[in-house]
């Protein structure tokens, strides 16, 4: 079979299967990421966290970016509204040695982050952007780090900054660009802007370019390199109670046809191993970890017949012995339900307002007390 795409080359990193785990609050933890790499090749990066925190060496931010041994290489995701700080932050993990790659976060849309100038409202006042990612660049190359962006395409469809900031990040001197296809307004919701992605592939033509938003399959991720001509594919919400999919899309982008069907026993057994791995990412403390993977319990059984008064036993754990023992009732001989168990994940919700510093679309570049507040603005959002 004839690869569909050839590896992607981030610096002195190759991928080979040419495919990103794109960077969740308080999902892409060590054992996440450990269960999609069982699965399948990628780039696999930890949840966003704030440079702040990390040059404070807040013991959440440094489990956040902690990598197993066997994690190579090891991804971060930085989020910062300071150069200053973002240079200390990329200093620190270079000298010491905690990181193979460093992406850096302006996609996104929160409204804690954004009312504070950082995220996807940042690319807006596009000087400071230039500071950030030339900064970041400037400390990681001193350890041979390649540096990449993450961003959206704008804040609204009047304030899009995707193609000037790709190319502010390539002269930069970034190692890869990915896009969401979406706005900060849209979230979540309504399509991913594919076209958008074309055109900047088409505007980088030096650069690897990366396409997000809307992969829920295999087939999906194909389509996309397809329209977009993109590098590789960075996959989010799709992979949330499946990380399975990372198995698919390296077939796919093998040429070859197998893909995951997964039975009720197969889900069960995952979501179990999925539990029993976050008691040590959580220091042993077990009802954490219980806390913690109430979240997936909605994604893993998407389209499979589990009853309302189970899930809802199995989102209000507190043990491992507990959910085991509901886990058992289950019918294990269920077969996999097809399309119901596809499609999107979670909720898209609707377009919402964003929210933004004051005055902060009057101009490009920052007023005096916008700089103030940037200067104020490193608040702990790690995760966020």
């Amino acid at each position: 079979m004839n690869p569909v795409l050839p590896p992607l080359q981030i610096g002195p990193i190759t991928v080979d299967t040419p495919v990103v785990l794109a960077p969740m609050a308080g999902i892409t933890n060590t054992a996440f990421r450990r269960l999609c790499r069982e699965h399948g090749g990628g780039l696999y990066v930890n949840e966003m966290v704030t440079a702040r925190a990390l040059v404070e060496r807040r013991p959440e931010s440094l489990r956040i970016i902690k990598h197993e041994p066997d994690e190579v290489p090891r991804s971060v995701q930085l989020y910062s509204v300071d150069p200053v700080t973002t240079g200390q932050a990329v200093r620190m993990m270079v000298e010491e040695d905690r990181a193979d790659h460093i992406d850096l976060n302006f996609g996104c849309p929160v409204p804690k982050v954004t009312r504070k100038g950082g995220g996807s409202a940042l690319p807006w006042k596009i000087r400071l952007f230039e500071s950030i990612v030339a900064t970041a660049v400037r400390e990681a190359s001193r350890g041979g780090v390649p540096v990449t962006v993450k961003m959206r395409k704008g804040i609204d469809e009047d304030h899009l900054t995707f193609t000037e900031a790709g190319k502010v990040a390539r002269d930069a001197g970034v190692a890869a660009v990915a896009l969401h296809g979406r706005t900060a307004r849209q979230h979540y919701s309504g399509t991913a802007d594919w076209d958008a992605i074309a055109e900047l592939r088409e505007a980088l033509p030096d650069l690897p370019v990366l396409g997000n938003g809307d992969i829920w399959s295999a087939e999906d991720a194909l389509e996309m390199v397809r329209r977009t001509g993109v590098d590789g594919v960075v996959v989010g919400r799709g992979c949330q109670g499946r990380p399975w999919l990372f198995g698919d899309l390296q077939a796919a982008f093998e040429g070859r046809d197998e893909r995951h069907r997964p039975d009720l026993a197969m889900v069960v057994e995952t979501l179990l191993r999925h539990a029993q791995m976050l008691i040590p990412y959580f220091d042993g403390d077990e009802r954490k970890a219980m806390q913690d993977i109430r979240k997936h319990v909605s994604w893993y059984f998407k389209g499979y017949p589990v009853g309302s008064q189970l899930r809802t036993q199995l989102v209000t754990v507190e043990t491992l012995a507990q959910l085991q023992e509901l886990l058992g009732r289950l019918d294990h001989s269920i077969d996999y339900p097809g399309a119901d168990a596809e499609g999107p994940r979670g909720r898209a919700g609707s377009p919402k307002k964003v929210h933004l510093p004051e005055d902060w679309l009057v101009s490009r570049e920052l007023n005096e007390d916008q700089r103030e507040m940037i200067a104020a603005a490193e608040v702990d959002t790690s995760g966020g």
